[in-house]
């Protein structure tokens, strides 16, 4: 019995010695790590009720200027971090060519906690540099009339049959707050994503299909899986077909991110569980906004909430394709690329007031129809690399799974099997096999000591 106890404490020090440093090491790299995946509590910053916008975290600080002569040039491939003050208007400056087609997307974010009017929201328009506007697009925070973050973009499109805003030269970024006569007299955040599409070597055709499947699929089901969203575009969680699920607290939005091929369709509906208590009814309650790879809204959907479960769907979406672009409106217009778009899922702040603080539990079905098909022939890469890209080419997509498949496919998602691994299982299963790998070198060097006592 000594001896067994001498042995096993052996044991016990040569593992400490093989292990613990390793184990030290890997602990302390995980917790770095686990830091700028999403989902993690360092992408909630802000109170633990209502977590608030994460900006991208290598975003470059920059001041707006009050006019044309001052304004910071924009450059596609960076993510600018700038605020908008009071009713004045915020220039930037763009420089571009004549051949590619430049996007910027703005993404403001009110103070929370201010009430704001339904009309309060941003205005985004690109300019040339006489005057003439080249694209605009208005967003509100809506008839909840609460803080919450609202995108809206502007671009300079090369488009054939277009006269304006085709050459080259200097063009500005013009956002501003909506006339609505409410001023909370704080500034609003901005985060600014700059991207540039080349050309493409196609036959020029411009007139859209009017013909596509507007058949309202049933929702997939299936056992979810867990994946907590995002708190911003930046870090939005990746995520394939399947049933998804999470918890929200009133005043929170999700983010997260579905690849989607030329040629396919994204279909995606929001389940709200009940709160256990009927305390009356908010409207609206929750909403689900669809945004395509540069981050402009292609749709949306919303409803009321009563204290009992709700479901809400976005609408039928054409298939993604390059000639969408020459749509006179949306969604179709913004389905004009492949690559991973965007679905934000918000709780008003309200339902807080009726029905408790929270959390409450979400569930997010993706499907996507169709088969990937071949896409454009670009003329070069976008900048920044990839935002037109899903990662996979030819034949059925690699990101269809069946109508259970809670989990996707393979391919593209593999790293989204990664980012669904939560940081302690990862961990622990590292540690796990360097603790048996420790006792096994352990258990051979208690073999050769007692085979060899002189050694």
């Amino acid at each position: 019995m000594g001896r067994r106890r001498g042995w096993a404490t052996a044991l016990r020090e040569v593992v400490a010695r093989t292990a613990v440093g390793r184990i030290t090491a890997v602990a302390a790299a995980f917790c770095v790590a686990s830091a700028g995946l999403p989902g993690t509590v360092a992408e909630a910053t802000g109170t633990a009720d209502a977590p608030s916008y994460a900006f991208d975290r290598n975003a470059r600080a920059i001041s707006a200027a009050r006019g044309t002569t001052d304004a910071v040039r924009l450059e596609p491939g960076t993510t600018y971090r700038s605020a908008l003050a009071g009713r004045e208007k915020a220039y930037y400056r763009l420089e571009l060519d004549d051949a590619a087609t430049a996007y910027v997307s703005v993404t403001a974010v009110p103070r929370a906690g201010t009430t704001l009017a339904s009309g309060d929201g941003i205005r985004v328009s690109v300019q040339n540099a006489d005057s003439s506007s080249c694209s605009y697009d208005t967003v509100t925070v809506g008839a909840s009339r609460e803080a919450h973050p609202v995108t809206a973009w502007g671009a300079r499109e090369i488009l054939a049959g277009k006269g304006l805003c085709q050459e080259a030269g200097t063009y500005f970024l013009v956002v501003e707050r909506t006339e609505t006569g409410t001023e909370d007299g704080e500034p609003w955040e901005l985060e600014l994503a700059p991207v540039s599409e080349p050309p493409s070597t196609g036959t020029g055709v411009t007139s859209v299909p009017e013909v596509w499947n507007s058949a309202t699929p049933a929702p997939l089901v299936g056992e979810p899986v867990d994946r907590p969203g995002g708190a911003g575009f930046s870090g939005a969680t990746a995520v394939g077909q399947g049933v998804w699920r999470d918890e929200i607290v009133p005043g929170q939005t999700l983010f997260y991110k579905v690849p989607v091929d030329w040629g396919q369709q994204l279909y995606a509906t929001v389940d709200l569980d009940s709160a256990g208590t009927d305390s009356g009814f908010v409207v609206p309650a929750l909403d689900l906004t669809a945004y395509n790879p540069v981050r402009a809204e292609i749709a949306d959907t919303s409803i009321g909430y009563g204290g009992t479960q709700k479901s809400t769907s976005l609408p039928p979406l054409p298939p993604v394709r390059h000639v969408n672009r020459y749509a006179p409106t949306n969604p179709t217009q913004s389905l004009r690329f492949a690559g991973f778009h965007y679905l934000a899922v918000y709780l008003s702040a309200h339902v807080a007031e009726r029905f408790g603080d929270g959390p409450y539990g979400v569930k997010l079905r993706v499907r996507i129809g169709g088969t990937a098909q071949a896409g454009p022939a670009y003329e070069g890469g976008s900048v920044p690399g990839g935002v037109f890209d899903t990662g996979a080419r030819g034949g059925q997509s690699a990101r269809q799974g069946g109508a259970d498949d809670a989990g996707g496919g393979d391919g593209a998602m593999t790293a989204v099997a990664v980012g669904g691994l939560g940081t302690g299982s990862v961990l622990l299963l590292v540690l796990g096999v360097w603790t048996v790998t420790a006792r096994r070198r352990a258990s051979a060097q208690m073999r050769a000591s007692a085979q060899n006592p002189t050694a």
